[in-house]
């Protein structure tokens, strides 16, 4: 008997595989960013062993990139690094071409990183979206000439030309919540050569009783005052509401303007797959990101799990309505280039 359910998972693995390869090109020809799943990664820009260039991420076939940063008031950077705010500890070099991104030192600025992303999709004018998970470590610093307005500025001095930004997806409707719910979100294929930022708030700030606003609601509200001006287009970023819970997590922000600027939610894949009605989620055409994949039960490898249980498992999270499965998946590529159906 367990002969031959092996059997049946390797022969199902099998079929996946193929249904994989065949559906990837005309999901993207024919449904929109909301209607498949990707495969994103963790963290890329700090496993050096696994990518000593953060490009090699997305040679991988990474649909998402995160990239944790500090902003550093010293030198009016955003640094990028897991647990130091004044240095970069990152893979990102300082390339200004396609030809440089897997060349020169590492442990360079937010604008470096997001340079090697660029650059790579420059080669790459087929691939893509990338979307690319921005926490803001400590959260904005508009005290110190740090806050949205200084970060948009920065981000559209490096990538202003690549992004799809929330003015793209609002165009002629109310809200960004009207425009996923009327499923306005372009085609994979349309999306091509494009980043797609969007930013979760941070584990420091959250943890610091004292920095208020936090960065969701921060970001927001400075979202209401240029849609006010009518400067909406100089956005780079979606706010995301972090954390898996029932209902709509959005009833958490207290201010009833905020809520409809928020149409990508991150959270935790295990709690969403055993506790979240996720279809909710999909109906609406919100982004989900299920974080942590290899964690639901049973859990995987966090690194290198057999191929067929990781296939099963993107399997399983795009049945639940994830719209992008982020794992630490370095050692299976096949499985990072996938895209799925949702749902």
């Amino acid at each position: 008997m367990r002969r031959f359910r092996i059997c049946g998972s390797v022969f199902a693995a099998a079929l996946l595989m193929i249904a994989s390869a065949t559906s990837a090109a005309a999901l993207s020809q024919n449904t929109t960013l909301a209607q498949s799943t990707v495969v994103g990664l963790h963290n890329t820009y700090d496993d050096t062993t696994a990518y000593p260039y953060l490009a090699q991420a997305l040679d991988a076939g990474a649909k998402l990139l995160e990239l944790d940063t500090w902003d550093d008031f010293f030198t009016n950077e955003w640094k990028v690094s897991h647990s130091s705010p004044f240095g970069n500890n990152n893979n990102c070099v300082d390339a200004s071409s396609s030809a440089q991104i897997y060349t020169g030192s590492a442990n360079k600025d937010l604008g470096s990183c997001l340079d090697d992303i660029k650059y790579w999709l420059a080669a790459h004018p087929t691939s893509g979206p990338i979307y690319i998970k921005v926490e803001m470590k400590d959260g904005f610093g508009a005290s110190v000439g740090m806050g949205p307005s200084q970060f948009d500025s920065y981000v559209n001095s490096h990538v202003g030309n690549i992004l799809y930004r929330p003015s793209d997806l609002m165009s002629g409707y109310p809200s960004l919540d009207a425009a996923a719910k009327a499923n306005a979100w372009p085609t994979e294929s349309a999306l091509a050569g494009k980043l797609v930022m969007y930013l979760i708030t941070g584990t420091v700030e959250l943890a610091n009783p004292f920095h208020n606003p936090k960065s969701d609601v921060e970001y927001s509200t400075y979202l209401n005052g240029l849609k006010a001006a009518g400067t909406l287009n100089q956005a780079t970023l979606f706010p995301s509401v972090l954390g898996a819970v029932t209902g709509d997590p959005r009833d958490k922000f207290t201010d009833a303007t905020l809520k409809p600027w928020f149409v990508f939610f991150d959270g935790d894949a295990s709690t969403y797959v055993t506790s979240v009605d996720t279809s909710w989620y999909d109906t609406n055409h919100y982004i989900l990101i299920m974080t942590d994949a290899q964690n639901v039960a049973p859990t995987l490898d966090l690194h290198n799990p057999p191929i067929a249980d990781a296939q099963a498992r993107v399997a399983l999270l795009a049945a639940h309505h994830a719209s992008v499965v982020s794992t630490d998946w370095w050692g299976v590529p096949s499985v990072l280039a996938e895209v799925l159906p949702r749902g």
